[in-house]
């Protein structure tokens, strides 16, 4: 778990709310006051959750959403900056706490971050792609499907688009818009792209998605019939 405040005050007390709350449950935690400091640690560190603020000693915290979003945990904002909450979910984070920050709210929070639970607000439109050490974002709506590929994911985009993406399939779906559906276990489908469903022979089952056919599981194949 990393914390990115830039006062020390609020971090540690930060850091004792969430000790308090989690108790054994929490591994590690670590503190970073700086943007420059924060990615060196997450580049070099594998962490599950990250508390972002988004006023850095005058630098902008959002700077730091891109490398995340590219990333393989999930992130909870806690910042005063309540006028930006609909900038930050739209790079998926999972919640965002106004400061001064409530035990009551925090623990809500981290209870949807470890339900799997979806955003408040659904206005994810990006997902982010590490380049070495900056990450470079592709717009949801231009993105056709994920293929789930060993330890990540493959996305798929318009324009013959393919790029690994480190976060899994299932946190995906803990962020992703309505409109994406996991239809396999191996692939998750923006449904704007949906045209045909098709009944192969031997009980297999296709959904054509931008010109490709991929497989669909039983189950969600009877959800999607009426569908089409």
């Amino acid at each position: 778990m990393l914390i990115v405040e830039d006062e020390r005050v609020a971090a540690r007390g930060l850091e004792a709310t969430l000790r308090r709350l989690l108790g054994a449950r929490i591994v590690s935690v670590r503190i970073e006051g700086t943007l420059t400091a924060s990615e060196c640690f997450l580049l070099d560190n594998p962490v599950d959750l990250l508390l972002l603020d988004l006023n850095l000693n005058g630098d902008d915290g959002m700077q730091l959403l891109r490398l995340a979003a590219a990333g393989s945990f999930q992130t909870i904002i806690v910042s005063a900056n309540t006028d930006r909450a609909v900038q930050a979910f739209e790079y998926g984070v999972i919640d965002f706490v106004p400061k001064p920050v409530s035990e009551q709210r925090l623990a809500r929070a981290l209870q949807r971050f470890e339900a799997g639970l979806p955003a408040s607000a659904r206005e994810m439109q990006y997902v982010a792609v590490r380049k070495d050490d900056s990450a470079e974002l592709i717009a949801l709506k231009d993105v056709t499907h994920f293929e789930g590929a060993d330890n990540y994911v493959l996305i798929h985009a318009r324009g013959g688009i393919q790029e690994r993406h480190r976060k899994t399939m299932d946190s995906l779906m803990h962020i992703l818009p309505a409109n994406f559906l996991r239809i396999h276990r191996s692939y998750i489908v923006n449904m704007e792209f949906a045209s045909q469903l098709h009944a192969e022979s031997g009980g297999r089952y296709d959904l054509e998605v931008a010109g490709q056919k991929l497989p669909v599981s039983r189950q969600v194949y009877r959800e999607l019939r009426d569908r089409f």
